[in-house]
């Protein structure tokens, strides 16, 4: 694996960021990238702001994101994508018409009309892109999987997924600072925002650990918040290929939950719980009455590996270190890429998985005024 730093430049992403800092931090932790450029904000101040706290010089500080590109094109590796959501559209179809390699932040774009006028341009023989769906960047997240596939847990018979939060009754407060919602984040696209800001990550979990897409899904959307067109809890019910059934439910209105993501695996020898709060551990249970709490420290086979253990076990590894891992993963992949070696990643997810999820969240925006099970198409 090369271990060359390549240049990455930033469009969005600045100080007033909901997740700039967690991608220039992880971008960097590992030494494989090196930020050099940006059009952080479309605020003059907030760029200037970024640049300075971030060290880019003014030189390579834009406030127009297409000069940018214009002339830094052929000094950088990749441009990483850190604008809302439905902005990524224009971005991308420009990255993509000028084939410079793109990491994008989740959702790829706002629903399946966008994904089909992407797909005019997007060609997988040709171009680069990584959507960053970071959850699976965890240690404990990996081992899991590895499980799965050596068929520790048996066959998989059902998982069950779920992503509450309570940032539209209680806003969080960041460094002493309220932070109610983006405006973005207040109005609804071709399928609910919060499925863009937190389904596709359920779905991205499902996909990856299961190898499998869900087929049919009945859902039932809510709305508890002060915002009274918009979409803020959503439960749906899924049937996978193989008899496997699930779940997944995503709320901004779960008082008392920060950000409960937890993901459970149920097969014919035993159980999985993974909770995002306690990152570093597995909770197993086998059919024969075993329990057991696996960690970093005990008989991993996967999450024992050098890279997962930036410190030893007993001090937990976390939100922007599952980053991390990710984009180490990015920039192996982009290396082959730009070295033009054939290479697959497993943890590296693009186009297709973007596409299927909101695939998946269309079909639920249907289920909800149905009142039916819908075919995921």
């Amino acid at each position: 694996m090369s271990n060359r730093c390549l240049k990455l430049a930033f469009i969005g992403g600045g100080a007033n960021s909901a997740v700039g800092y967690v991608h220039f931090s992880a971008a960097q932790l590992d030494n494989r990238f090196k930020v050099v450029a940006g059009a952080f904000s479309r605020d003059k101040k907030h760029n200037q702001l970024t640049a300075q706290q971030w060290g880019i010089a003014d030189e390579h500080t834009y406030d127009d994101w297409q000069e940018m590109l214009q002339q830094e094109q052929s000094h950088i590796d990749a441009v990483v994508v850190l604008t809302p959501t439905p902005h990524h559209l224009e971005v991308l179809e420009t990255l993509f018409k000028l084939n410079i390699p793109t990491i994008c932040e989740k959702s790829l774009v706002c629903g399946s009309d966008e994904v089909q006028q992407l797909a005019k341009l997007y060609d997988t023989k040709k171009h680069f892109l990584a959507v960053t769906f970071n959850y699976s960047g965890y240690a404990m997240v990996r081992e899991l999987k590895s499980l799965i596939q050596h068929n520790k847990l048996g066959v998989i018979q059902k998982i069950h997924l779920e992503m509450p939060q309570e940032g539209f009754k209680r806003p969080p407060a960041i460094a002493g600072k309220a932070s109610p919602p983006q405006a973005w984040r207040l109005k609804d696209y071709a399928v609910p925002t919060i499925c863009l800001d937190l389904g596709v990550h359920l779905h991205h979990l499902s996909s990856y650990l299961l190898d499998l897409e869900p087929e049919k899904t009945s859902a039932l959307f809510a709305t508890h918040s002060e915002y009274t067109n918009l979409v803020d809890d959503v439960q749906m019910l899924l049937k996978y290929p193989n008899n496997v059934t699930g779940s997944m439910w995503m709320s901004k209105t779960a008082i008392g939950h920060r950000n409960g993501l937890k993901v459970r695996v149920y097969g014919t020898e035993g159980s999985a719980t993974w909770y995002q709060l306690n990152p570093d551990e597995l909770e197993l249970n086998y059919n024969d009455g075993r329990r057991e709490t696996l960690d970093r420290a005990g008989q991993c086979q996967y999450a024992s590996q050098f890279r997962y253990n930036r410190m030893k076990p007993g001090h937990p590894t976390g939100f922007v270190e599952a980053f991390a891992n990710l984009y180490t993963d990015i920039h192996h992949a982009l290396v082959s890429y730009l070295d033009k070696v054939p290479t697959t990643n497993e943890y590296v997810f693009g186009f297709e998985q973007a596409r299927d999820g909101l695939a998946l969240f269309e079909a639920a925006t249907r289920s909800n005024e149905s009142g039916s099970w819908e075919n995921i198409t």
